[in-house]
């Protein structure tokens, strides 16, 4: 592998084509203002580099950036790329990530509108991100330790993993699909409308009219804090742990929850059974309705 270290690059594709290339210490940047420096190349790496050019990574083939930095001016920096690990690194320029596969992040800073669309199997784990759109359409997610904040996020995305999350987002999870989620906090507006195979267990969720028109539909032992109008049209079989605000018009399957401000069942479609008892675990029995 060719090592090149402690220089500066501004110039057009500065590495079009390149195979086995590490550089280290190195900025693209100056007035050259070049473009698509890493462009059609592959086993490709960056170690404590600077980027504040556009498009540096597309259609490369092996990819491993750490310690880096690409700035806001750094757009579109990884398209259509695969085999691609990216760890201790601020990713800070918009639609940092698109049409990839194979992507791992680690450790990573993330302020990047539209970040991740149409990703095809992407491991993410102890990074903080800040988006809007974030991974839309994209599929075979894992996501460990992130914490997000943003708007319309994981929309229409399929086959996801979530554990130990903090997501603080709206309009999260629309028309999403076989999605799972555990042990995290879902903070925010309309989370999950449409989807198909959502499930969370033991996780808390924050917000105004909370997953409706949903499909296959599971809690498993989750909070529910200020969710009104929560489970409308949705197919739903829930044990919920805390009080909830208010439900409307489930469709189908059975809710369990201790406690309950207002049950409003006001269309004739909707059949879901509506436990309020101290069923307050799965597989616990209870004794004040028998609901078990």
């Amino acid at each position: 592998m060719k090592v090149i270290e402690n220089q500066t690059f501004d110039m057009e594709r500065a590495f079009y084509g390149s195979d086995g290339v590490l550089v280290r210490n190195c900025s693209f940047d100056g007035p050259g203002d070049g473009e698509s420096a890493f462009k059609e190349g592959k086993n490709i790496e960056a170690e404590h580099c600077f980027f504040n050019l556009r498009y540096p990574f597309w259609h490369d083939h092996g990819l491993k950036i750490t310690d880096s930095k690409m700035t806001e001016l750094c757009r579109a920096a990884l398209w259509y790329s695969d085999h691609v690990e990216i760890t201790d690194s601020r990713l800070h320029g918009i639609k940092a990530l698109r049409e990839c596969r194979d992507v791992l992040i680690q450790n990573c800073d993330i302020i990047s509108p539209e970040f991740g669309w149409s990703v095809e199997g992407i491991c993410m784990e102890d990074t903080t991100a800040v988006s809007e759109y974030f991974m839309m359409r994209s599929e075979n997610l894992t996501f460990r330790g992130v914490t997000f904040k943003g708007k319309y996020s994981f929309q229409y995305i399929k086959n996801a993993i979530f554990e130990n999350c903090v997501l603080d987002t709206k309009d999260a999870f629309w028309h999403g699909e076989n999605i799972t989620v555990k042990n995290s906090v879902i903070k925010g507006e309309y989370l999950a409308w449409y989807s198909k195979g959502l499930t969370l267990i033991n996780c808390k969720i924050i917000g105004t009219q909370p997953l409706c028109y949903c499909k296959n539909l599971k809690l498993v032992d989750c909070e529910m804090i200020d969710t009104d109008l929560a489970f409308e049209k949705s197919e739903v079989e829930a044990v919920i742990t805390t009080r909830v605000d208010s439900i409307k018009n489930p469709l189908s399957g059975r809710i369990r929850v201790p406690e309950m401000g207002e049950l409003i069942m006001n269309d004739a479609d909707a059949k879901c059974e509506v436990l309020v008892c101290g069923q307050k675990k799965a597989g616990e029995f209870c004794k004040m309705c028998n609901c078990a």
